[in-house]
């Protein structure tokens, strides 16, 4: 028997499932964190936005690892975007620690860009190759 195929547009993960999934719950952590009460512990100057860049740099390289084809990847790529923009006016209308900073936005936006950049590297089918080597091939 032959497994359905979830969707023309993911790259032929063994689980695609379970990674699509687990990709999703780092969407919603991000999105949690995000509207956490901000710490009270000082950040050194601007590191803030190396944290945002690289959240958003591992979401975005994540769904190159999940998306085979460019328009698949290239609308996860706007909907992170969205996300992050959507988050910074959400942390100013929906919280009283935290206020939204369009530098936040332009951070996230770069590390979702820069995600996707991956795509034009060796890392593009990295999880592929993980997959590969540690789980044992289907039986038929």
């Amino acid at each position: 028997m032959t497994r359905p195929r979830i969707g023309r547009s993911l790259k032929p993960l063994r689980h695609p499932l379970a990674w699509c999934a687990l990709w999703c719950l780092a969407i919603a952590a991000v999105a949690a964190v995000s509207l956490w009460p901000a710490p009270s512990l000082p950040d050194p100057p601007g590191s803030d936005k190396l944290h945002h860049l690289l959240a958003y740099f591992a979401l975005a390289a994540s769904a190159v690892q999940l998306f085979a084809r460019w328009p698949a990847l290239l609308g996860a790529g706007l909907g992170l975007v969205l996300l992050g923009i959507g988050l910074e006016h959400a942390q100013g209308a929906l919280t009283d620690s935290r206020v939204p900073d369009r530098l936040d936005a332009l951070a996230n936006t770069l590390g979702v860009v820069a995600g996707l950049g991956t795509r034009l590297t060796p890392l593009r089918d990295l999880l592929l190759r993980i997959e590969a080597r540690l789980l044992p091939p289907a039986r038929g």
